[in-house]
């Protein structure tokens, strides 16, 4: 009798076996495995032919030379051979909306740097979108920014005195910011507020600066600066009159900068770009933004073929006829801003050979920016500057990812997260070719750009 429970109990223990093994077969793949392809992985070193990336639970588990590599068990084996794998791109300046998040992601732009938004409902985005709730890129937000008073824009925080500068950083911590974003009525004195309160919770700080010069916000303390502001005003002898035109509003003032720069001083520009290096402040020159401006009277700039990927709603709230009656702008205006493209892209030649750190940024999805389209554009637009390709790439990675703090992202390598862009053809050869975006992986989900595509 106990011969035959013993043998009943054996009997037993096999079936377990065989149905767990057989439940472990069903489960599926728990893991992705892109072989085969050449992948620039953000480092900054040379590419990697014939790779292999193993991807599970949302991260690189495994990136290395496919000879000798033992393939682990359970993966879902993609053949990439004849590829190119690039990380994740990142906007560094954004201002994201609903609508754009799967554009974003179509055009391989898996973070995006989120620089102002009404504060309850752009943060409640990016905490739907990075839990997972909303299809989209990571979300970095600095809710509403600073600005001084009056504010340019109605949904801004405010500050007149420095203790009100103070108050409005705790508040932004309070609700969780990712950074701080300064405006250009931030003065001098409300700078030294603001950034010395940030410190205070090691919140990263940019700014659009208007009231005060770059050197003099680098040498308060701040790190990062947007559309090149204040570096004319660093640079001119006499910066009185662009102060001025600043404190008249956003348009004259941005006019006054942007329309200044042929004629600026070659030697003041260089000891700008080595000042600024030399305190490792980065820079997001958006020249995306500088170069759209410059068009506004140009018909074929409406008729670009990205625009179909934005919706016509979208399209009439832009409003972009009554933004130039607003600004002013005349065809004397926008040939001035031509003018001043030369003189832009040679003081970012000057910046990186002093050593100084670029990344990209897009102001989309303002007037004409399209989000996601024009990252690669501004990516272009930097080669044409004097950039390398790889120097270009690096500035939509590994740059965004150190202008965020946000070691996870940025480049590709075990532990990192598995946000990439598998390309059809070679971006080092052509930086357009960053373009040929075939799939994209977010979060380890890997997706067909048709089919990020499709709602449109």
């Amino acid at each position: 009798m106990r011969t035959s429970k013993r043998i009943g109990s054996l009997l037993c223990g096999a079936m377990l076996v065989i149905l767990l093994g057989a439940a472990c077969r069903d489960r599926g793949p728990e893991g992705i495995a892109l072989v085969g392809g050449t992948v620039l992985d953000g480092s900054g070193g040379p590419p990697l032919h014939d790779a292999v990336i193993v991807v599970r639970n949302g991260r690189v588990e495994t990136f290395a030379p496919r000879a000798g590599f033992d393939m682990p068990g359970n993966v879902q084996e993609i053949d990439i051979t004849g590829k190119w794998v690039i990380p994740g791109l990142i906007d560094a300046h954004s201002h994201v909306e609903p609508w754009s998040l799967d554009r974003y992601l179509a055009w391989g732009v898996t973070s995006v740097r989120n620089l102002h938004g009404p504060l309850d409902s752009i943060l409640a985005l990016r905490n739907r979108v990075n839990l997972g709730s909303v299809r989209g890129p990571r979300i970095y937000s600095s809710g509403a920014m600073l600005d001084g008073t009056p504010p340019t824009y109605p949904d801004a925080l405010t500050a007149e005195t420095p203790s009100d500068a103070r108050r409005a950083v705790d508040s932004l911590v309070l609700r969780g910011v990712d950074g701080l974003k300064l405006y250009t009525r931030i003065d001098s004195s409300l700078m030294a507020a603001a950034l010395d309160e940030a410190r205070t919770f090691n919140l990263r700080v940019t700014a659009h600066l208007g009231l005060t010069g770059a050197i003099t916000a680098a040498a308060l303390g701040l790190r990062s600066m947007e559309h090149l502001s204040g570096i004319p005003e660093a640079a001119s002898r006499n910066p009185v009159a662009l102060f001025r035109a600043h404190r008249q509003g956003f348009f004259p003032g941005w006019t006054a900068s942007a329309q200044s720069w042929p004629g600026l001083d070659s030697t003041a520009l260089a000891r700008v770009a080595r000042e600024l290096a030399q305190k490792q402040v980065v820079l997001v020159p958006t020249l995306v933004v500088h170069h759209v401006m410059s068009r506004l009277d140009d018909p074929s700039l409406y008729e670009e073929e990205a625009l179909k990927a934005v919706p016509p709603a979208v399209i009439r709230d832009w409003d972009t006829p009554d933004m130039i009656r607003r600004a002013g702008w005349t065809a004397e205006d926008f040939a001035a801003f031509r003018r001043s493209l030369p003189a832009i892209d040679r003081f970012i030649r000057m910046f990186r050979a002093a050593g100084g750190i670029v990344a990209t940024g897009t102001d989309a999805v303002n007037q004409q920016l399209i989000p996601g389209d024009s990252e690669h554009t501004e990516m272009e637009l930097l080669v044409r500057a004097g950039l390398a390709p790889e120097d270009a790439i690096l500035a939509a990675t590994r740059n965004g990812a150190l202008l965020i703090g946000a070691d996870s992202i940025g480049t590709i390598a075990a532990g990192r997260a598995a946000d990439l862009v598998i390309l059809g053809k070679d971006p080092l050869r052509n930086i357009r070719n960053t373009r040929s975006i075939e799939q994209v992986m977010v979060r380890g989900m890997l997706f067909p750009v048709d089919s990020l595509r499709r709602g449109w």
